[in-house]
């Protein structure tokens, strides 16, 4: 079952891949002295802390460990639960002689104090909660073995709540996908470093709630890794708005002009026009196949809509645009790719969305990778902008990106849970955290493309409009779920665009 995924407030922004948290795990180790048995107790600590915040009256816990060191946290956690009156069960799985000696010290800790352990063979009908201690970072293998299917099976049908330590089992840390099968989790404390993988692809949806807990390791850590993707969101982008001048007037905010409009996806290009202007651009224009501007203009005369025969007419207002825009509702026609053609030419920053993707991805047309543009595919766009499948692209959306980035040229927005923001300045990644399923309707896309527009047309430059109005589009859909995700509309969004883009500045 869906749900919205609560934001995580107070966490660090920098990301890192599993590889990284292990190597600074080991530093923390060798170059501080702190022994790993400490940093298993605190790890299990801030579990358990994080699980008395949350469910302040729990009194029956089961703990599922597995071998590794994320099954010793487990046992931390189970010694503390135990100590402070619940009753607790811990199933184990795996063979035991095979636990790291770390986690066997916590099991043998937990046992001296009176816990008991029992191999797994079913969950409790009755619980207050489910811990996930099972696999950490450290899994490197698909998920196949019956047996193992089954203990992650048995816990996401479970209705007890679950809390995931560090990471939901079965969750690749690094991209995001699913390794098999993954532990559907309500809570996951995450230490050290934060996840890549859980803030994108299946993360948010497995990850539930995210906290993070540093287990008091030096801040001068961190000065060993360079991060690898970056957290962003609307609270952090819109502090980049200031106030307008008390003399400003629509020429200072730019004309976007966006191309589209294919009959029977009139709807497109108006929601990408309204989405510009509400988002602040100083003029809309659009330009449509003949015979749609009396369909397309009639709602919102604010939206200048012209009727474009050929390429030659679309010259004029090419000529007065800030940004042009091409892709909603746009289709695979000659009229199409006879447009595509032409903006290409143009010197102005450039955004490309929908049907102009597959245009290009089909090379029906001369598109070359240029600096100065923005690509904004949804996952089986991206697949046919690499020749591959949609699968490939959500195993790891990071090299995805990165691949359409050196590909292409220029900011690549890969929408998709956790949306991913790429340029060829060398910066990571950035990994948008606002948005829900909600989302997955039709015109999302093109209400992103018109937001992303109208900032490009007030100035910023097509990396920082792209982060900005990645952030914008998706908490505008937080607000706009508040009563409910089903049956949200892209319409729904436009009276949020605007309400958040107008914060009480100081």
């Amino acid at each position: 079952m869906y749900r919205v995924i609560s934001q995580p407030t107070g966490l660090p922004y920098a990301l890192y891949k599993a590889e990284q948290a292990r190597s600074l795990d080991q530093y923390i180790i060798e170059k501080y002295g702190i022994p790993s048995l400490v940093l298993m107790q605190r790890a299990g600590t801030a579990a358990w802390q994080a699980a008395q915040k949350q469910w302040p009256h729990l009194k029956d816990i089961t703990v599922i460990c597995g071998l590794g060191n994320n099954g010793g946290d487990g046992y931390v956690f189970a010694y503390l639960a135990l100590a402070a009156g619940c009753q607790v069960r811990v199933l184990q799985v795996g063979d035991p002689s095979k636990l790291t000696p770390d986690t066997l010290n916590m099991s043998n800790q937990y046992q001296l104090f009176g816990g008991k352990i029992y191999n797994f063979h079913e969950l409790p009908a009755r619980t207050d909660l489910i811990v996930d201690a099972v696999f950490g970072t450290g899994l490197s293998r698909e998920i196949t073995d019956g047996n193992w299917v089954k203990i992650i099976e048995d816990i996401n049908e479970h209705p007890a709540p679950k809390l995931a330590i560090d990471i939901p089992s079965g969750l690749n840390a690094d991209s995001g996908r699913i390794m098999g099968c993954a532990v559907r989790a309500n809570l996951t404390v995450t230490f050290i470093t934060l996840k890549r993988g859980l803030f994108t692809g299946h993360g948010p949806e497995h990850s539930g709630t995210i906290v993070f807990a540093n287990l008091q390791v030096p801040a001068g850590i961190y000065a060993k890794e360079i991060l690898t993707a970056k957290r962003i969101n609307w609270q952090l982008q819109s502090k980049r708005l200031k106030p307008r001048s008390r003399s400003a007037h629509k020429g200072h905010f730019g004309h976007v002009l966006i191309i589209g409009g294919a009959p029977g996806m009139g709807g497109a290009l108006k929601l990408a026009g309204m989405a510009a202007a509400r988002c602040g651009a100083g003029l809309v224009s659009l330009a449509t196949y003949p015979g749609q501007a009396a369909i397309i203009g009639t709602d919102y005369p604010e939206l200048m809509c012209h009727e474009i025969a050929n390429p030659t007419l679309l010259e004029p207002l090419l000529q007065r645009a800030t940004v042009v825009v091409i892709g909603p509702g746009l289709g695979q026609t000659s009229w199409a790719k006879q447009m595509l053609e032409k903006v290409l030419t143009v010197p102005q920053p450039l955004i490309v969305d929908a049907d102009a993707i597959n245009l290009l991805a089909t090379k029906e047309v001369s598109g070359i990778a240029r600096t100065n543009w923005i690509l904004t595919p949804h996952p089986g766009e991206a697949a046919r902008m690499l020749a591959c499948s949609p699968e490939q692209i959500q195993f790891d959306r990071f090299a995805a990106i990165d691949a359409i980035c050196r590909r292409y040229g220029g900011t690549i927005v890969l929408k998709g849970a956790g949306t991913l923001i790429q340029d060829q300045s060398g910066q990571p990644p950035a990994v948008c955290g606002d948005g829900n399923p909600g989302m997955a309707s039709g015109g999302m896309g093109d209400l992103l493309t018109g937001t992303i527009a109208a900032f490009i047309a007030q100035g910023w430059d097509l990396d920082i409009a792209a982060r900005m109005g990645t952030c914008l589009h998706g908490a505008a859909a937080d607000l706009a779920a508040k009563n409910g995700e089903r049956g949200l509309l892209a319409s729904d969004l436009l009276p949020h665009l605007r309400t958040l883009i107008n914060p009480v500045l100081p």
